[in-house]
């Protein structure tokens, strides 16, 4: 199945992403200069994905493209990487340092994308749920897009109570990440969560799109 059709699928979201867009696009000229060890922990997450040869895998929210050359690695030359994002600015950083050779650089919302029902098979989200303004809206677009035997890779280079110390912010059990939140939120969205990881140097949650009742 082609990866992009005309127009997406499912209902319209109805959100206002400026603010997201004008967060980002403030810094992604610095983004990696922020951050510069990262590297290791994306392909480590990309790995635990166990993506095969050929498949088809967006990075929602793709940033400046780190995760994009170790999508390619491991889905291989037939395979098809899209990195989609909200921002002009981080498509162009990517763009700059080379990425789109790993794969195609698609402006667009993840909460309303221009790709097929089913259209891939695995999707990578680095950063992402915390900055959707309707999470649950945006996973189930998601969970559109890859059909039901997809697979979804929610990650951040550091773990939650790492990330809350980073920006000077308690921990509290309202946070998206939680797991007790996290689950129940997936399980509305299309998605079961199958592996949960979060340590200082790591937080990765992997879910499988839910399959329909006579699959």
């Amino acid at each position: 199945m082609p990866a992009h059709c005309p127009e997406p699928g499912g209902s319209p979201v109805h959100t206002d992403p400026a603010q997201v867009r004008e967060f980002f696009a403030a810094r992604a000229a610095n983004w990696e200069t922020r951050y510069p060890d990262d590297a290791p922990a994306y392909e480590a997450a990309v790995s635990a994905m166990r993506l095969r040869y050929g498949m088809t895998v967006l990075d929602a929210g793709c940033g400046t493209g780190r995760a994009l050359p170790f999508l390619r690695a491991d889905v291989g030359p037939d395979g098809l990487v899209i990195g989609a994002d909200l921002t002009p600015e981080m498509l162009a950083a990517a763009a700059g340092k080379g990425r789109h050779r790993y794969g195609a650089l698609l402006l667009a919302d993840v909460a309303r994308l221009p790709l097929c029902d089913g259209g891939v098979d695995a999707v990578f989200a680095a950063g992402l749920i915390g900055h959707l303004p309707d999470p649950g809206a945006a996973l189930r677009e998601l969970a559109r897009v890859t059909g039901p035997r997809g697979l979804l890779a929610l990650f951040h280079p550091i773990g939650r109570a790492a990330l809350a110390a980073r920006q000077g912010r308690e921990l509290t059990e309202d946070d998206l990440r939680a797991q007790h939140n996290l689950r129940p939120l997936l399980a509305a969205s299309g998605w079961t969560l199958t592996e949960y990881t979060d340590t200082d140097d790591r937080f990765l949650a992997l879910a499988s799109a839910t399959l329909p009742t006579n699959a």
